[in-house]
């Protein structure tokens, strides 16, 4: 087919949408960004049916804490029961819908609804319903919806709405050795997402924060302002000449995708914008005790993952990020500090104040990105182009386990993001919200 011969618009759920034409191996369609239909499709099949991150078992470290959080459109709470036990509720009164909870996070014997005072307890069960005698109803029946699938890796805390997600642990796959090594930068391998979330709304289409997150062809030209103004990490992982350029980019399946800087690191903890490890002896010492000498050092030069889980988590080195959908032309960016266990204050610091420069309010890169997003999102409104993801795909490097490397510039990420979301896009998923 030409590129001019037909508009590669997305049909209406009625007709049913061919993701099979609109994401094809080397292009995709631009009405995958302003369809509807196709982001209705999306709520239902990847949000919906399928895992996605939820929040950080450091967030609710006691019973009783609770913090909100959204599926999709969905409202919902992660909640720490009084046994212990991590939950996550829909954040909606059985009775007549009314949201239980509008602060973003807390601390709770049990949850009441401001609009006619029912009770429930940490675990959803309904427990009090005022002025009982009008009430002829089960409470068994009239609990706060569990979501049927809840489990965590190592303190990420993931939930579907549906019952056929299947594991976590086939959703995470190659994942979890991204996770396992942002939780190697602490000694005691714990971390914290206890300093706040900031929160960015963007015009633009969700998939687009994933997409340039590991996007290595951009920096260049997005961010020219800040690699002339700010000596950084990223010099010689993104901003030098391409036949010089040793950073890589990574499909590591299930549209787990990764910008491995790590090649380009110039001493240790490069990646913390340093030039050396000496600045923090204290972290140095402690991380040889905990690995010893040499695996310390390796994981000091190496510096934490610059990778998306599939749909929604970010780890952007010593961020996590979430990704939000709000409607087919808005999203919210959500970051925190990645804060380390075990570690010295002056540490954890340096991090939040290196979050605060990268993706805070007035920081030197979200800006950038959040401005692309939008005019992208504004020249794609016709729906009928077609976006080339051609990039370096002969150059790549297949492993023997199936995983996809690329240099830094090419498109191995945004190829890998593609393909795993046709997956998803072309099977049956039912969730019952």
């Amino acid at each position: 087919m030409s590129m001019t011969a037909q508009r590669p618009e997305a049909r209406s759920k009625a007709d049913g949408i061919d993701y099979e034409e609109l994401i094809q191996k080397d292009r995709i369609s631009g009405s995958l960004y302003t369809s509807e239909a196709v982001y209705r499709d999306e709520l239902e099949k990847i949000f919906y049916g399928g895992w996605v991150y939820i929040g950080h078992e450091s967030e609710v470290a006691k019973p009783g804490q609770y913090v909100r959080r959204t599926i999709g459109e969905v409202p919902v709470l992660l909640v720490r029961t009084r046994e212990g036990k991590i939950t996550v509720l829909k954040n909606r009164c059985t009775h007549r819908g009314n949201m239980l909870c509008v602060q973003q996070k807390g601390s709770l014997k049990n949850f009441t609804c401001a609009y006619h005072g029912w009770v429930f307890g940490l675990d959803g069960k309904l427990l009090d319903v005022p002025y009982p005698g009008g009430f002829r109803h089960d409470p068994a029946e009239y609990g706060l919806k569990v979501l049927p699938l809840i489990d965590s890796y190592r303190g990420f805390v993931f939930a579907s709405f549906s019952p056929d997600a299947g594991s976590l642990d086939d959703h995470l796959g190659n994942g979890k050795l991204l996770i396992d090594r942002a939780l190697q930068m602490s000694p005691t391998q714990e971390i914290k997402l206890t300093a706040g979330w900031v929160r960015h709304k963007i015009r633009g289409n969700w998939k687009m924060l994933p997409e340039n997150d590991t996007d290595g062809y951009h920096v260049n030209f997005v961010h020219s302002s800040f690699g002339r103004v700010i000596r950084s990490q990223y010099d010689e992982a993104a901003l030098a000449p391409e036949e010089s350029l040793k950073s890589l980019t990574i499909d590591w399946g299930n549209g787990h995708t990764e910008l491995d800087f790590s090649p380009s690191y110039v001493g240790e903890m490069a990646w913390l914008g340093l030039s050396d490890s000496s600045r923090y002896p204290e972290y140095v010492r402690a991380m040889e005790e905990a690995y010893g000498h040499e695996k310390a050092h390796e994981i000091l030069a190496k510096g934490p993952p610059h990778a998306v889980i599939f749909p929604n988590l970010f780890l952007g080195e010593m961020n996590i990020v979430m990704f939000e959908p709000l409607g087919v032309n808005e999203c919210v960016q959500w970051h925190t500090p990645l804060l380390l266990g075990g570690v010295p204050d002056e540490v954890n610091i340096r991090i939040l104040r290196q979050s605060e420069g990268a993706l805070g309010p007035s920081a030197f890169l979200l800006a950038d990105d959040g401005v692309i997003s939008e005019r992208q999102q504004i020249a794609l409104r016709s729906g009928d182009a077609w976006l080339d993801l051609s990039r370096g795909e002969e150059r790549e490097e297949v492993r023997a386990d199936g995983v996809r490397l690329g240099h830094v510039t090419d498109e191995t990420t945004n190829r890998g993001f593609w393909h795993q979301y046709r997956k998803v896009m072309t099977r049956n998923a039912a969730a019952t919200r």
